[in-house]
């Protein structure tokens, strides 16, 4: 038989298998902390302020190591750092709520950030061979894959605390799970001579097209990052919402999110990148307008779905963009696009809450919304 064949029929649907279950693990280990964070704060009796900056380690360790992923992936390939990697991540789980100290879960945190940042990198790089491999769209249901994560392991962590496990009981139960899932799919994975080489170095500044790429990664992640932080405050300070109904928001974003990037391949394949990420910065422009300029709760729940359907594949797309560009690895430009990003996603929410102070939150996150438009105008860099 053609070994050719076998890499261009089986091979495809066993690593496309294996790549969604690594972002589907990726997203549920993430998502598991959330739920743990007000205990872990009450154990250690950590103020706001305190826990704020404690946070911060997690981002920081994520900044500091997604630049150095791209060289890691050139000598290794994805798949040993995306396993590898993704191991570390879901072994830390269950360190954070051991952490005794404040200073010790801000190191905690750093090294959970640093692995999940190599992980993030390493497998979207094995997601872009894969798709080249497969030559049809699968970043975006791949990334729906790790929102659908997200809500496993947020909705599993609150069950187990809610049956009365220990904190650190619940996380090693998870992260047993995670081990064994993603120890699974190293054999299915891509092997390095699948990843495209191209010019490459342990870390390497921006330059070019992926500039370009990054500048739209840091936009769309600051609209997530927009929902993440600033959502609940909008529905309770502007809206007059009780705080029991805080997360409605969110919830209404993030669904909406999974459910359009599990679709969304199919609309990519049919419209092209360039009109989904067009069509989508738009429609999620419109969501931030319309939730900010009409005084109505339905309005801004609607805006929250809208911005969640409009923002859901911007990143797959920015991502598997940066995979293709000609003359650069997948890894080195996806660990550039995904740094830029990331600071956007971080640095943002902050931002916003600077200028709602000088002039109110309605303005703050409106001005995201005309930011989107910029993406629109210049969705064209993502043309395959």
């Amino acid at each position: 038989m053609n070994p050719e064949a076998i890499l261009t029929t089986a091979e495809p649907r066993a690593a496309q298998r294996a790549i969604r279950l690594v972002f589907l693990a990726s997203g549920t280990i993430f998502a598991a902390w959330a739920p743990l964070v007000p205990l872990v704060r009450e154990r250690l009796g950590l103020a706001e302020a305190t826990l704020g900056l404690i946070l911060l380690a997690l981002g920081a360790g994520g900044i500091l190591t997604m630049p150095l992923a791209g060289g890691l992936v050139e000598r290794h390939g994805s798949r040993a750092v995306s396993v590898t990697a993704g191991l570390g991540f879901v072994a830390m789980l269950p360190v954070l709520p051991l952490a005794p100290s404040g200073p010790l879960l801000a190191l905690a945190l750093f090294l959970f950030g640093a692995a999940g940042g190599l992980m993030d990198v390493s497998m979207n790089a094995q997601a872009v061979a894969v798709e080249a491999r497969g030559r049809r769209p699968i970043m975006s249901s791949i990334h729906g894959l790790f929102s659908l994560g997200g809500l496993l392991g947020a909705g599993v962590a609150t069950g187990l605390l809610a049956l009365g496990l220990p904190p650190v009981q619940a996380a090693l139960l998870i992260a047993a799970g995670g081990v064994v899932l993603l120890a699974a799919q190293f054999t299915a994975l891509l092997p390095r001579a699948a990843d495209r080489p191209g010019e490459s170095h342990a870390f390497t500044l921006p330059r070019g097209p992926v500039v370009g790429l990054g500048l739209l990664a840091i936009v769309a992640l600051m609209a997530e990052g927009s929902m993440i932080d600033w959502s609940g405050i909008f529905l309770t300070q502007e809206r007059g919402q009780p705080l029991r109904l805080a997360g409605v928001g969110f919830a209404a974003f993030s669904l909406a999110m999974a459910a359009a990037r599990l679709l969304g391949d199919r609309v990519n394949q049919r419209f092209g990148p360039v009109a989904v990420l067009a069509g989508g910065a738009l429609l999620a422009a419109a969501g931030f307008l319309g939730a900010t300029l009409l005084p109505w709760s339905w309005a801004a729940l609607l805006g929250f779905v809208l911005i969640g359907l409009g923002l859901a594949n911007a990143v797959p797309l920015l991502f598997s963009a940066a995979g293709r560009l000609p003359g650069s690895a997948p890894g080195t430009a996806i660990a550039a696009v995904a740094t830029l990003g990331y600071a956007g996603l971080l640095g943002g929410p902050a931002l916003i809450g600077f200028v709602a102070q000088a002039v109110g939150l309605p303005v703050a996150l409106g001005g995201v919304g005309v930011l989107l438009l910029g993406v629109a105008a210049l969705a064209g860099l993502v043309r395959r």
